[in-house]
């Protein structure tokens, strides 16, 4: 791809080459300064490393380039970011990278590492250090209209003793492997391009998909894996596997077809995860009818959004909302109808028993009804025409985080707001700068502001929260100091009985122990508005291998970043439990916890259960983004640690050092957990709902 003239003025890669000692850099940028750095920035840390730029001439163009020596940037897992740094205006650019094949430059620091370079999605260049394996790319993939498919790609491992063979593809769909045989043969043209340092060896093959029974069966979506064997000295052999990217600027040449079998029609089509590059194929059965209501949904859906349907939407809710309102109606929230959890669950939970004669909803986005239905839980589709029908007529509204400002709250309504933490990071008004997409400082403080004058009732769990809350909410109204309501379960259900119970309806290994990791979000980490991302930084191999006999982990991301992770590698170890209904009994059925800056410590604090404190990018985090109310470093009812290693010593030595037994966690739960007894949603209840 020629985009040298189109990204002129932009610092552009001109060549890279890998040693064992540095890596040589050039740069092509048509710039009025000679003075220019390049910088690193770790994706993960927010660490850099920066290195001066020597400018030349040639062919009429700049030419600025480095050699960086800095073997401690050389750490598995990290992710760095080129930018060339305006010492002059301290302006920082990406370096843009137009290189399909830049992955061909990687190269082995030893038997256990590799860097590999690469292109971005956005086009920019990155640096990755991981663990030695293969490197493939597909070249071209397409399908024709008769069912024929055919790939084209390349594989490589950077180690010049290192002959690849032997390569096979894997269709990967839930009840099977479907193994294609693979066309192998040495591409001399990419060979070059590594500067004879290894072999490149070119894969292609022509599916016909018409002949695999096995992928028509049940609707379903598989990965590409390519699997590999490798002859190293000529005497040891190893095998492997990658699944299958799709080369940085490539589209597939076709989206999809449709497919006549025995048992109807089925639609079959190619697709690439816009973040990794993965290939998938989706199979589906396909009808004309179905197709038909489909589009029809699509034009409704689209209709729904429109500016003039919300007004009208709004315009209904308030009306209605004028009507004398049902006094033993309740709708319930959780995470944006996300979850059946946190402090709404427990009231719920509590009114249902003890106070049968109330009429009880879910407000629930549909695309997480089904633990509602499977509970036999009421509830009512988010935004429907019956949810507007039942919220705009409800005596009473609880949830744990805000309503959308265009929902015009009835003057008959009581709006029990429970929050969902206790506060480390600066909420609202004392937020400094708002960094989350979608939004300004100005802008997210006056919208935060206006929701909380709906509140009538604000939940809090200790003193130190009510204080907090009633500035940073500009919360002037009746303030529940009562713990939180979540909590009570860790008092009541807090026995080994309850315990084996869950870990058995959860499917874990009854003779591990169990360690929690349940880190926070990161405002400035978003793919857009409302879509958080969240990078991985604990090295699970490396926990395995140290803890695995004694030990299994729990991951939870947080409800704004719970996207699916792939723990695939890590069975048996490591498990996915972000979507786990309620974080309550994840927290029951741990013996330890790894968290960073989620408030989810003050609730575990109840357990007096070991905790560990990953804050590897604590000086960002808490300088830019968000800010601390207390003295986190000095205060945190446990150790705080920066990497992997660190973890897993202090894991280790909670058997010897447990530190819930030290003066710091005794000072700590008495200031944040003395209000918690397992008779908070009681206290709520009584204060609200049986005084009215």
């Amino acid at each position: 791809m020629d985009s040298i003239n189109a990204t002129k003025k932009k610092p552009t890669l001109n060549s890279i080459e890998l040693h064992l000692e540095a890596i040589e850099l050039q740069l092509q940028y048509d710039c009025d300064s000679n003075d220019l750095d390049l910088i690193l920035i770790d994706r993960v840390s927010d660490e850099e490393r920066q290195f001066p730029l020597k400018s030349t001439q040639e062919n009429g163009h700049q030419i600025f380039a480095t050699s960086i020596y800095d073997p401690s940037i050389m750490t598995i897992g990290a992710i760095w970011d080129l930018y060339v740094f305006h010492p002059s205006t301290e302006k920082r650019e990406r370096v843009r990278s137009l290189d399909q094949y830049i992955e061909l430059q990687a190269i082995g620091i030893n038997t256990d590492i590799m860097v590999v370079p690469y292109t971005t999605n956005k086009g920019n260049l990155s640096l990755k250090i991981q663990e030695k394996e293969v490197v493939t790319r597909v070249e071209e993939i397409r399908m024709d209209e008769d069912g024929k498919m055919t790939i084209l790609g390349y594989a490589m491992y950077p180690d010049k003793d290192v002959t690849l063979k032997d390569l096979r593809l894997n269709i990967q769909h839930p009840n099977e492997e479907i193994k294609v045989k693979l066309q192998n043969g040495e591409r001399v043209d990419l060979t070059k391009k590594t500067q004879n340092r290894y072999q490149v060896l070119g894969f292609g093959t022509h599916i016909d998909l018409n002949e695999m029974e096995s992928l028509f069966h049940v609707a379903h979506e598989s990965l590409f894996k390519l699997s590999y064997s490798a002859l190293r000295d000529k005497d040891e052999d190893f095998t492997g596997d990658t699944l299958l990217k799709l080369m940085p600027y490539q589209t597939i040449q076709s989206r999809g077809i449709i497919i006549k079998r025995p048992n109807g029609k089925q639609r079959v089509r190619l697709t690439v995860n816009k973040k990794t590059r993965n290939i998938r194929i989706n199979v589906a059965s396909y009808a004309l009818k179905k197709r038909i209501v489909s589009k029809i949904k699509r034009i409704l859906i689209q209709a729904r959004r429109h500016p003039q349907t919300k007004k009208l939407y709004k315009l209904a809710f308030k009306w209605i909302g004028m009507l004398p309102a049902d006094d033993k109606l309740i709708m319930f929230e959780s995470f944006l109808g996300k979850q059946y959890s946190c402090n709404p669950r427990a009231i719920y939970e509590y009114l249902k028993e003890n106070e049968p004669g109330y009429k009880m909803y879910w407000s629930v986005d549909k695309k997480y009804a089904e633990t509602f239905r499977k509970k036999g839980i009421p509830h009512i589709n988010r935004f429907s025409l019956q949810w507007l029908l039942m919220t705009a007529r409800a005596k009473y509204w609880v949830t744990n985080s805000r309503m959308p400002l265009w929902i015009p709250k009835p003057k008959n309504t009581v709006y029990l707001q429970t929050w969902h933490g206790t506060p480390l990071k600066k909420l609202a008004a004392d937020m400094e700068e708002v960094h989350m997409p979608g939004t300004n400082t100005k802008k997210y403080k006056r919208n935060f502001y206006k929701e909380s004058r709906n509140w009538d009732f604000l939940i809090s769990p200790n003193g130190y929260s009510t204080d907090i809350f009633r500035r940073a909410f500009n919360f002037e109204k009746d303030m529940i100091e009562s713990g939180y309501p979540r909590n009570d379960l860790l008092y009541v259900d807090n026995r080994d009985e309850k315990i084996q119970l869950l870990k058995k309806e959860m499917g874990l290994p009854l003779d591990k122990k169990v360690i929690l990791y349940a880190p926070t979000w990161r405002d400035d980490q978003f793919y857009g508005k409302g879509k958080y991302k969240f990078d991985l930084a604990l090295d699970l191999n490396h926990l395995r291998n140290e803890l695995g006999d004694e030990y299994i982990i729990i991951l939870r991301m947080h409800y704004l970043v719970a996207e699916n992770l792939d723990l695939t590698p890590y069975q048996g170890f490591a498990f996915d439990y972000s979507l786990y209904p309620d974080i309550s009994e994840l927290y029951l059925i741990s013996d330890l916890l790894i968290t960073d800056y989620s408030s989810v410590f003050f609730d575990y604090g109840n357990l007096k259960r070991p905790m560990i404190f990953y804050v590897y990018d604590i000086d960002n985090y808490r300088d830019k983004l968000r800010g601390f109310y207390f003295d986190f470093e000095t205060e945190a009812p446990g150790p705080l640690v920066k990497s992997t290693e660190e973890v897993i010593h202090s894991i280790k030595d909670c058997n010897n050092n447990n530190p819930v037994h030290s003066e710091s966690f005794k000072r700590f739960y008495e200031k944040f957990c003395y209000l918690e007894s397992g008779q908070s949603s009681k206290k709520v209840v009584d204060h609200v709902f049986l005084r009215q």
